[in-house]
């Protein structure tokens, strides 16, 4: 593996492409929030489907919590994969690089979109409209208390274990916050709760695996370009493309498993156009095939283009893709559950 020196004029040039690179990244995060902000309303528009109150910012607090589950889930995921790499060694007996961590900042944001959560549930699923609303010890008293609990404390502590000499031991606070998440999805009162939470456990996980893999792997690449060999990146890129395969599989079975649970296959075609669930459902549905498409097209350039790394083009827009996904996710946590008819 070799390494180079820019010139000051490539690092010119590189500063102003960053530069751009942020500016893009700035508006897709702010034209991505205007999804679960606007979402809840349009997709009842004419159901006659009552809307919670709040819908709008309680899905876009879902959205920054799964989105801050990904990020250091995927980090995780692909920093292992790394070391699988042949030839993971550079050229002084040292680790491949990897990026700066976004774990820490990311747990960050996880525990204030938690807490939003919390103080939601603590004023009797209303929006609370100061602290006096709030009944914080009462969170304790139910089971939405605990589990919104849960994912607060887990936050903080992930965050804790993502500063610490031991990154990796997140994964367990991480994992309660998967837990949580997948049993306030189903409550006892639903039929077969824990059929549900398991098929939410599975759905989650390879979900965080998948989004957060794929921009962590992307990172990495952008590290290792002009660092390493390109042999070593598309390597790696190949490494996730074999195992986002099979987390495709299992989203795919587990989500469509989880619809014909809230939605029986004699109704679903109705429900998917006249209720909310069914409109964002069907949203979600598609941008998820638009994503595959992109995942297919971007392992087609790994295996036959000159230069693997060319997947990359196809497989930033499948990152962009899969963050609407999540903020389409968001927005289904926030709408009323369909009618089994």
């Amino acid at each position: 593996m070799t390494l180079t020196r820019p010139t000051p004029g490539v690092a010119d040039s590189g500063g102003r492409v960053g530069a751009g690179r942020a500016v893009v990244v700035l508006v897709l995060v702010a034209l991505g929030g205007l999804i679960p902000l606007l979402g809840p309303s349009t997709a009842l528009h004419g159901t006659g489907e009552a809307a919670a109150p709040g819908a709008g910012g309680i899905a876009l607090l879902r959205t920054v919590l799964f989105a801050a589950l990904c990020v250091p889930v995927g980090e995780l995921f692909v920093n292992r994969l790394a070391r699988s790499v042949p030839g993971a060694e550079g050229a002084v007996g040292q680790p491949l690089d990897a990026p700066r961590s976004w774990s820490p900042c990311a747990a960050g944001v996880g525990f204030v979109a938690a807490l939003g959560l919390a103080s939601v549930v603590a004023t009797g699923n209303l929006v609370p409209g100061g602290l006096a609303d709030m009944d914080v010890g009462g969170l304790h008293a139910s089971r939405d208390g605990k589990l919104a609990l849960l994912e607060v404390n887990s936050f903080l502590v992930a965050g804790l274990c993502a500063v610490s000499r031991r990154p990796a031991t997140q994964v367990w606070p991480l994992a309660a916050v998967v837990v949580a998440e997948a049993l306030r999805a189903h409550p006892p009162t639903e039929q077969s709760p824990l059929t549900g939470s398991g098929l939410t456990l599975v759905h989650l996980i390879c979900a965080a695996l998948w989004v957060g893999g794929l921009l962590h792997a992307l990172r990495t690449l952008r590290l290792w370009h002009g660092r390493y060999d390109t042999g070593a990146g598309a390597a790696l890129l190949g490494l996730y493309a074999r195992v986002a395969a099979v987390l495709l599989a299992a989203i795919t079975a587990t989500g469509v498993w989880s619809s014909l649970r809230r939605m029986p296959p004699g109704t679903i075609l109705e429900q998917l156009t006249a209720t909310a669930y069914g409109r964002a459902l069907l949203a979600k549905v598609l941008l998820v095939a638009a994503v595959a498409a992109l995942a297919l097209w971007a392992r087609s350039r790994l295996r036959r283009a000159t230069d693997p790394l060319s997947a990359c083009a196809p497989a930033r827009a499948e990152v962009v893709a899969l963050g609407l996904v999540v903020a389409v996710s968001g927005v289904l946590t926030a709408l009323p559950v369909p009618i089994r008819w």
